[in-house]
């Protein structure tokens, strides 16, 4: 039986989305961002102890993002994004109340557990929204590059606002004016209709699952290969908006370029977005191409003291990278489950904090010893290996025809549930038997069920006639029976 919605129209899934994207979108209002360097060296920072910082929020999000991602898959990834905008506002009102280096790493900390329920919930709340309403993951970075353009809106638009508060009144101000925006983002979670997809499966034990998750992650080498592209994609993306302000302040920049500098950083993620689903990505030339670019783009960053220059090769950095990000995001939800399917995409978001840990410590101590232009290797360095990556990921990945999309990987459990009967009578074809026993081997719902079923059939072909109930006595209420002593018109 097909699990394809009645009305699986863009319209229908624009409609599902928008309170998603709305909250997503305020989430993304944030006006103190453009100008945190400028609050941070104003209250003590130093380019060491910006490491400092991000390296504590960096050790604080692979505590809790896998954990978060399973419980996100267990619970209500809904309720996820709630309590992550929670720690947002947490974070903001702390880091506009602070005056020293101190009180601003807890703020930076409780901004690391905002990312960290955050990370892994949204694309798998769109991936298998997307997979309940039409069936298959074709639509898949056409919607996540359209909630990831509102975000991009909402980021490019309180960049702008946030520089002329800033200029207007003070850095401080722009911390406090933020909060409305993250508490009415919880109102849009509460209006959402999550995807069920990821609770079709009977629950199972938290061990259980746990065990389940970390053997998803491990358990073959092309999901570990893109486990790893879609960790130093985020990696990357993250150091491109945690470091680069700091060419700015290297080169002098006014307090004016900030607000339009930022603008052009984030609206790269959502014209990332949109490019994603027209690039033919499944074109080895194309990818070949994309990596070179790729891999070029940070040099301006160690070579060029052009202030224009630098604010260019970090918006396409940004750019490339949100591209890299999606893709492989696409990548990695193919080849998982939906009831693992949170908590293995919060896995890219550990490796890749784990990952960014040594990496801001190195980039603060390069910048403070040698200057920004010898941190810009790092990124070159960094590059080079996701463009590899990039291309061996092409080069080895078989996407499916789109009629088969809905893969052992992304066959729902109602779907396995529907088809039992038939597997066990062995009236599948062998494509669709291969699917459904690897969907077996990572579900145990699904598979406790064809247990029941099979004692189910085992009992019944043991049963004679004379075990059977006198289905006539039944039907004419003589049987003493519930099914008798019904009341009639």
């Amino acid at each position: 039986m097909s699990h394809i919605a009645e009305d699986p129209s863009p319209a229908a899934l624009n409609r599902r989305l928008l309170p998603m994207q709305l909250g997503v979108g305020l989430q993304g209002f944030m006006l103190w961002v453009p100008v945190e360097k400028l609050f941070m060296t104003e209250i003590g920072f130093t380019a060491a102890s910006v490491g400092v910082m991000a390296a504590a929020y960096a050790a604080v999000v692979p505590l809790l993002e896998v954990p978060s991602g399973i419980l996100a898959d267990r619970w209500s990834r809904n309720w996820l994004m709630v309590l992550s905008s929670l720690a947002l506002a947490a974070s903001t009102l702390v880091g506009g109340l602070s005056r020293n280096v101190g009180t601003y790493v807890v703020a930076a900390m409780l901004l690391g557990v905002f990312f960290a329920l955050n990370s892994g919930t949204v694309d798998s709340i769109v991936y298998d929204a997307v997979l309940e309403e039409t069936g298959s993951s074709t639509l898949y970075e056409r919607w996540i590059g359209r909630v990831r353009m509102v975000e991009a809106g909402a980021l490019m638009s309180s960049a702008l606002a946030g520089g002329l508060l800033a200029g207007w009144t003070s850095p401080r101000l722009t911390y406090f004016a933020t909060l409305p925006f993250t508490c009415a983002s919880i109102v849009c979670f509460f209006l959402f209709r999550e995807p069920r997809l990821h609770r079709t499966s009977e629950p199972t034990a938290l061990r259980t699952h746990i065990g389940l998750t970390f053997r998803v992650l491990t358990r073959d080498s092309r999901i570990r290969r893109v486990l790893l592209l879609a960790a130093l994609a985020a990696l990357l993306s993250q150091a491109v908006f945690e470091f680069g302000p700091l060419w700015l302040v290297s080169l002098d920049a006014p307090a004016a370029a900030y607000g339009p500098y930022w603008a052009a950083l984030v609206a790269s993620l959502g014209v990332g977005g949109y490019l994603t689903s027209k690039l033919q990505l499944e074109d080895r030339r194309i990818v070949i191409a994309f990596a070179l670019v790729l891999a070029a783009t940070p040099l301006a960053l160690a070579l060029s003291r052009s202030l224009i220059l630098v604010i260019a090769a970090q918006t396409l950095l940004a750019l490339l990278v949100a591209i890299v990000g999606i893709h492989a995001g696409l990548l990695l939800h193919d080849a998982v489950t939906s009831n693992v399917r949170a908590g293995v995409s919060s896995g890219v978001g550990t490796l890749g904090w784990m990952l960014f840990l040594p990496f801001s410590l190195i980039m603060g101590w390069i910048g403070r010893a040698y200057g920004q232009g010898w941190a810009g290797w790092l990124f070159v360095g960094a590059t080079t290996v996701v463009g590899l990556l990039f291309v061996v990921s092409a080069f080895t990945y078989r996407p499916a025809p789109a009629a088969e999309l809905t893969t052992a990987a992304d066959l729902p459990c109602r779907e396995v549930v529907d088809l039992l009967t038939d597997h066990v009578d062995g009236l599948l074809p062998a494509d669709m038997t291969a699917r459904i026993t690897q969907h077996l081997t990572s579900c145990d719902g699904c598979t406790r069920y064809l247990q029941q079923l099979r004692q189910v059939i085992d009992a019944v072909g043991h049963l004679t006639l004379a075990d059977l109930p006198d289905f006539t006595e039944i039907k004419t209420g003589q049987n003493d029976g519930p099914a008798g002593r019904q009341d009639r018109p």
